[in-house]
């Protein structure tokens, strides 16, 4: 029904599901849906046989149909099309489905998500989701980036032990990808520019509405760019997300209740930049207490984000809450070179990037000092040894920023499908 726009005024047979339906008495209106589009089919009672007019006020939601009818302009739907239906052929009759059209709790339609994906909010999302996932192979290969794809069973850690998945491989310890971002580094000494896109597990039970245990990645790694120039390449990224959603997601968008209006104000660049040291004294006179050294949570990233009513990057953190691979500052030996990205409205980080540390006894002290065995990294190593350069990279969580894209209340909405520990652990 996406090509409607084709086929206006021609007689067209649809295979299509019913999501709803009401009747006036002589004219049915049955609320469709063929995968790509939610539509609405018209039966008029003195057009068609009284056999059909009767199917059309009896059929049962999401039943599968062929309709057989007349493509007609409808300037009073979202879509801006209707079918006159002529015929209806039953193909499998449905009884008692579960989510009706009553509300329902966000526990209840996860627990069926199967079927929760075929209604209108969740379709929206999964194909603005498609959006930005084409979007962003776009964007990184019209920049000159190449993609590889790092490895989902890993014998080391970027962010740290304690949030990994422990398995076996044969013989040997092995864990669920943290991050592709190691590999990334080796890519990007190969390739010069790399970008991966692929699953990453977090072991923490968190049960707030911006983490995933599991959720998609993407993690750009770039040759001979220092931190500046990779913060530009951020915001011209997600100002190009933003920018192909409401040039292609319009209809979604409505769906959703989102107004394009508050999301065109986020491709305007540059983001603004404050460090690390300015976030704690507008945190400090904004009435949070605390002190330097500490990481920022939801209500500290939520107030930072809101002072500037746009993405904002906050650069440069605290040596020791930062993993061991960040590139230390020239002139302090407490931060190093990194920036978070802060979505507004309350959605948090949406990107962590930084400079990488080039110095081989560097990082393997930082290594150490981490308490991982530099054997395991000794490949990681091996990049400062061999024709190092100056690096830069980050990652964007993909849920959480469709989460913010689309405006949605929590990121678990953002999924395809509710993995089992996601379920566990909401």
């Amino acid at each position: 029904m996406v090509d409607a726009p084709k086929y206006v005024n021609e007689k067209v047979k649809i295979g299509v599901w019913l999501t709803n339906k009401r009747s006036s008495g002589k004219i049915a209106f049955l609320q469709l849906r063929d995968g790509s589009a939610f539509f609405q089919g018209v039966v008029v009672k003195n057009n068609v046989t009284p056999e059909t007019f009767e199917l059309a006020k009896e059929v049962k939601q999401e039943t599968s149909m062929w309709v057989t009818g007349i493509i007609h302009e409808d300037s009073r739907s979202k879509f801006g099309y209707e079918i006159e239906i002529e015929t209806i052929e039953v193909i499998s009759e449905t009884h008692d489905y579960p989510i009706t059209p009553k509300e329902h709790g966000v526990d209840f339609l996860m627990d069926h998500r199967h079927l929760w994906l075929r209604s209108s909010r969740p379709h929206a999302v999964m194909r603005i989701r498609n959006e930005v996932i084409k979007a962003t192979y776009d964007f990184f290969n019209d920049e000159g980036f190449i993609k590889i794809d790092a490895p989902i069973l890993t014998g080391s850690a970027p962010e740290g032990t304690t949030t990994l998945f422990h398995t076996e491989y044969f013989d040997r310890d092995a864990y669920l990808s943290q991050s592709g971002q190691l590999y990334e580094e080796a890519g990007a000494e190969a390739f010069g520019k790399v970008f991966s896109f692929g699953p990453t597990f977090r072991a923490e039970k968190s049960k707030t509405r911006r983490h995933l245990i599991e959720f998609w990645m993407i993690e750009p790694e770039m040759a001979f760019m220092h931190q500046e120039e990779s913060l530009e390449v951020q915001e011209r990224y997600i100002a190009y997300l933003v920018t192909r959603v409401l040039k292609n997601c319009e209809m979604e968008l409505k769906t959703l209740g989102r107004d394009p209006e508050v999301l065109k104000k986020y491709t305007v660049l540059p983001y603004p930049r404050i460090s690390y040291d300015e976030a704690i004294d507008m945190l400090k006179k904004g009435g949070f207490d605390l002190e330097w050294g500490v990481d920022f949570g939801s209500p500290e990233e939520t107030f930072l984000a809101d002072q500037f009513n746009q993405p904002v990057f906050v650069i440069n953190y605290p040596k020791a809450i930062k993993p061991f691979y960040m590139k230390p500052h020239p002139t302090r030996d407490d931060v190093v070179i990194c920036a978070d990205l802060l979505a507004p409205e309350g959605y948090g980080e949406i990107i962590g990037g930084s400079e990488r540390a080039t110095d081989y006894d560097y990082l393997y002290d930082q290594i150490v000092k981490a308490g991982l065995d530099p054997k395991e990294y000794s490949w990681y190593l091996d990049l400062r040894k061999y024709g190092s350069v100056p690096h830069s990279g980050f990652g964007l969580g993909l849920e959480r920023a469709l989460t913010w894209i689309t405006g949605e209340d929590h990121v678990r909405e953002a999924i395809p499908f509710p993995r089992l520990l996601n379920r566990i652990y909401p």
